[in-house]
């Protein structure tokens, strides 16, 4: 259930929020232990924003459309566009759209959070 942090307030620290992280689940694990966790912020012009953060490890996933903002972290998630492999770098400052249906790879080295437009 999303929080209305837009309805009653002005301001939210994605960077310290706690979050409560959990397991990766077996079938998308690649390497590692990582966790994740997120918190869903509210809907903005018919979007759910929300912080999204991954421990270090490697895990699949297969996505949804979605604007990611990077604000802390290092790693990369490795995707194919048109018809061609790329590795993504995530590092703070770094804004990427992911496409319905994409499948993707996150290689973690330094727990990473966003901020996600869904």
């Amino acid at each position: 259930m999303a929080n209305d942090f837009w309805a009653t307030n002005f301001f939210f620290d994605a960077s310290s929020a706690d979050l409560v992280m959990e397991p990766v689940p077996e079938e998308q694990r690649l390497s590692g232990e990582p966790t994740t966790g997120f918190v869903e912020l509210g809907i903005w012009a018919g979007k759910e924003v929300g912080v999204w953060e991954m421990s270090p490890g490697v895990m699949s996933d297969v996505e949804a459309d979605e604007v990611c903002i990077i604000l802390s972290g290092a790693g990369s998630v490795q995707r194919t566009i048109d018809s061609t492999t790329v590795h993504q770098e995530l590092k703070p400052g770094a804004v990427f759209e992911l496409h319905e249906g994409e499948e993707t790879i996150w290689t973690v080295n330094q727990s990473v959070r966003k901020i996600y437009l869904s």
